[in-house]
């Protein structure tokens, strides 16, 4: 067999041994891959935000970001400070503004893989006061020093925290982040207005106290007699010094009327100075003096109101007395 026929069967052994699609190798026998533009050798796509809602908050607000890039492993910076994000879907994820000192802050995302967005600024602003209620919300007009202190309930109170009464600032006494008291000043009755302010001129909403100026009878009872008159004690709250005590007992005219006429008496309270005829004696806000001068010292029936200036009525009291 001739030289050039032995060289020819050994091509034909090997290209049998060979397949036609075997990959070329490396040296130490690694096989290459052939570049097909996806896997590993691909770049990560870049972290984008498209949009930012709200653009500002307080401490609390959850903050929507919306854009491209996003992972589970995605967290928001605010500044130097790391913020946990929840991914909602591929293009969404949110998270909440932490405690921060308002401000402004930049603010990025940055994937487990380093890659990091655009910075954008934040404005963290300060927490509001949330006042949600006032125990009481009530109080009489005549209430005693210790019985007119207010409690607000609500959060985010802080130490420098003001309470305002109708637009003015009272003393305050802080409690708490959820409390905050005060005392209630001498005004005329009705409603009024409580909000809350903090250090940095951020308000709550306003409540309603109403301050009651409706006069009440407690109780009515005998006191000490003398030559012509004697004094009934009228006891209950919200008098004042310019009420009016109203009298009212069968007419000693006409007294076989049927419904018996009533006579009624509108006696205007001032002081002891008229001692001839009856007087209403203005002793407090919970007490009047009725010096009353009867023409018999047999019991009768006869009732009793109270008027005040501003025309509310006490209830009508009935009493037996001369």
């Amino acid at each position: 067999m001739s030289h050039r026929l032995i060289t020819t069967v050994i091509v034909l052994a090997l290209a049998t041994v060979i397949p036609a699609h075997a990959q070329p190798q490396e040296p130490g026998g690694t096989r290459k891959t052939p570049s097909t533009g996806t896997g590993e050798g691909m770049k990560s796509p870049s972290v984008s935000i498209l949009s930012i809602i709200p653009a500002q908050g307080e401490p609390g607000t959850t903050v929507i970001l919306s854009g491209t890039g996003f992972s589970a492993g995605t967290t928001a910076f605010l500044g130097s400070t790391e913020v946990p994000a929840k991914l909602i879907e591929a293009k969404q994820l949110t998270f909440t503004i932490p405690d921060l000192a308002p401000g402004l802050y930049a603010l990025f995302l940055r994937r487990e893989d380093g890659t990091t967005s655009r910075t954008y600024s934040f404005a963290v602003q300060p927490l509001k006061p949330i006042a949600t209620g006032l125990t009481p919300d009530s109080i009489d007009a005549c209430a005693a020093p210790r019985e007119r202190e207010v409690t607000i309930s609500g959060s985010n109170f802080k130490a420098g925290s003001q309470v305002l009464f109708d637009g003015a600032a009272v003393r305050t006494k802080f409690t708490s982040s959820e409390t905050i008291s005060f005392v209630v000043p001498q005004v005329a009755a009705g409603l009024h207005q409580v909000q809350v302010r903090n250090p940095e001129d951020t308000y709550s909403v306003t409540l309603a106290l109403l301050i009651n100026g409706r006069p009440e009878i407690t109780g009515i009872t005998t006191g000490e007699g003398y030559v012509n008159y004697y004094n009934l004690f009228v006891d209950g709250k919200n008098f004042q010094q310019n009420s009016v005590l109203v009298v009212m007992e069968e007419s000693t005219v006409e007294q076989n009327l049927s419904p018996p006429r009533m006579d009624v008496k509108r006696i205007r309270v001032g002081t002891a100075d008229v001692i001839s005829q009856d007087v209403a004696i203005f002793s407090s806000c919970n007490k009047l003096i009725y010096r009353r001068h009867p023409y018999s010292t047999a019991p009768k029936s006869f009732q009793v109101q109270v008027v005040n200036p501003d025309g509310t009525e006490s209830s009508v009291v009935s009493i037996t007395a001369p």
